[in-house]
């Protein structure tokens, strides 16, 4: 599948946000908005023939010298072609030129797909957090760049 990966407006996130079946609850602008004020950040969607696949957004960590990839997500359709892992690309791409030494995310327990496209992609586990049952405890991933 060809599609381009570009930055993202806060109207296409919020779209995306809404049409990724696992996101509980409804987002808003000012969901993102209100995270990404005064930070240095990256916001990006996959899009093929003005259709808008998926996205990806992160931010500096209070840590100058490490970048935390906050939320993403590709619509159910476009899963399993390369997606996610474009714009993974794509984004430590960006950070390393950024001048970021290490990039992490956290994910869940019941995400058993993300935390297996991190490990392919090079990030270890170094935490997990209980919060909830098993399915949700926070799996936190880091990679050195």
């Amino acid at each position: 599948m060809n599609y381009q990966i570009r930055e993202a407006s806060p109207d296409e996130l919020l779209w995306l946000h809404e049409r990724i079946p696992e996101f509980p609850g409804k987002a808003s602008l000012e969901f993102y908005t209100e995270r990404l004020n005064d930070r240095v950040y990256l916001a990006l969607i996959a899009e093929k023939d003005g259709e808008l696949l998926g996205f990806k957004v992160g931010y500096q960590d209070p840590s100058p010298d490490t970048f935390y990839s906050w939320m993403g997500g590709v619509r159910p359709e476009f899963r399993k072609v390369g997606v996610a892992a474009a714009l993974a690309e794509y984004q430590e791409t960006w950070a390393m030129e950024k001048g970021f030494k290490r990039i992490y995310f956290k994910t869940r327990n019941r995400f058993p797909a993300m935390i297996s496209l991190g490990l392919k992609r090079g990030f270890k586990i170094i935490q997990v957090i209980r919060k909830g049952g098993v399915e949700d405890y926070r799996v936190v991933m880091r990679k050195e760049l």
